[in-house]
């Protein structure tokens, strides 16, 4: 009984080994060059170590399935040899089964084997590999290592074969495989559904890396729509085309618009106004940044960085001005289409989660009609006011105080505030069928 004990637990311990083999080459194979590459750079050695064993797979697989082919060999000798009798000879005992005993035993100590060997000496070492590939990696790389030293010669033998084998088939290892954009994508992708980035994040991060590839001229304002200031346009002129394009820099030129002389800025038109001096713009304005239309929106992105500029003009293969280019295009590039100040303080109705409508007071009535189509105010002939605060003014014939509700096309209309006498917003909620609305306009 305490050879059978020995002999089982010889047998555990080559199936731990075999484990250990299978999740020290899963675990590097698997692990993040970039990871251990930072680590290594912060003085772990081990993590250095781990890099190099990845960096030459050839060497370490070769070692592995050195180690892998020994453990199994000793284990399927233990096996057969010892196991596989003692067990044929209870069997033996029994008349019917005594032919078949051998084959039998051999059969169940096979089966047994396998089993074990497939769950603890492949299964479970892999998925604790996949689990933390950098951290078993750099706790495996060392002995790893020195297994490498000591089998070396018939490493060697192995790697050579190996390679030779490759050449017949042609095969040429070139260098490790960069990372694709797709990868990237595919990645971040993963990373939202982990909940590692946000929702908003991978459609950001594909806009960065579409950056290099974007030219200047997708991104500007065309020629036409700039606002040109003249370096001889009087006081009001100036003054005149900044408060009408509501924008904060302006090219300025001299004798035509494609002799730019500088760009002049609303900041520092207003600091000479505030210190009583005139307005010169040649005193006030500061060298333009000209780009050609060709070059990238990465690349004019460094160039802000370097100059400290942000806003550029873009001149075609002639010299010609064709169009402006500012850091908020940029950044509209990555994150989408930024609403101006006026566009965010625009009156609107939003329908939320539940089907009900919060809606402005102040959102003009035809343009309520088309964002809630369901309700239907009066015809444009009989109406006496603009916005659809003014139609609930006129359906309750008084200025409603807040709180107060009533039905109205199939929907509950609540005032849920007010801002002092002008009804400020309102929330539109449909009733379920059957419900008679009790007032119509």
């Amino acid at each position: 009984m305490n050879a059978i004990a020995v002999e089982l637990s010889i047998i555990f311990l080559l199936l731990i080994a075999n484990g250990v083999f299978s999740m020290a080459e899963l675990a590097v194979v698997s692990a993040r060059k970039a990871r251990l590459r930072e680590s290594a750079e912060g003085g772990d050695g081990r993590a250095r170590i781990a890099l190099e064993l990845a960096e030459a797979p050839n060497t370490f697989l070769a070692t592995v399935q050195i180690g892998i082919t020994l453990v199994g060999v000793l284990a399927a000798a233990f096996s057969g040899a010892t196991m596989a009798e003692k067990l044929a000879e209870p069997m033996k005992q029994v008349a019917w089964l005594a032919p078949y005993a051998s084959k039998v035993s051999f059969a169940i100590v096979v089966t047994a084997l396998t089993y074990f060997t497939l769950v603890i000496g492949e299964l479970v070492p892999k998925r604790l590999g996949l689990s933390n590939p950098e951290g078993i990696a750099r706790a495996l790389a060392g002995p790893m290592r020195k297994l490498s030293a000591l089998a070396s010669p018939l490493v060697s033998l192995l790697s050579i074969s190996t390679d030779a084998l490759l050449k017949v088939f042609r095969f040429r290892s070139g260098e490790a495989a960069v990372v694709t954009d797709e990868e990237v994508k595919l990645l971040v992708k993963e990373g939202t559904r982990a909940g590692v980035f946000h929702p908003n994040e991978p459609a950001m991060v594909e806009s960065v890396m579409a950056l290099d590839r974007l030219p200047v001229r997708d991104l500007m304002t065309p020629r036409a729509k700039i606002i040109w200031i003249n370096v001889r346009d009087p006081h009001e002129a100036i003054w005149h085309k900044i408060v009408v394009s509501g924008h904060t820099t302006f090219p300025v030129y001299e004798d035509n618009r494609d002799h730019v002389v500088g760009v002049v800025s609303v900041k520092a038109i207003y600091a000479n106004l505030a210190a009583g001096t005139g307005v010169n713009m040649k005193d006030l304005m500061t060298p333009a940044l000209i780009v050609p239309t060709s070059q990238s929106a990465s690349s004019l992105l460094e160039r802000f960085k370097q100059t400290g500029k942000h806003i550029a003009l873009v001149a075609d293969e002639f010299g010609g001005i064709t169009g402006m280019v500012s850091l908020h295009d940029i950044m509209e590039a990555i994150i989408g289409e930024l609403p101006s100040l006026d566009e965010r303080a625009k009156p609107r109705a939003v329908r939320r989660d539940d089907g009900s409508w919060l809606v402005d007071g102040m959102l003009d009535a035809d343009e309520f009609e088309r964002v809630v189509p369901g309700f239907k105010l009066h015809p444009r002939a009989e109406r006496d006011y603009q916005t659809f605060a003014g139609f609930i003014v006129k359906q309750l014939g008084r200025v409603p105080h807040e709180g107060e509700s009533f039905q109205c096309h199939g929907f509950l209309v609540e005032v849920i505030d007010m801002d002092g006498h002008r009804v400020d917003k309102m929330l539109l909620m449909p009733l379920k069928p059957g419900v008679k609305p009790s007032a119509t306009p």
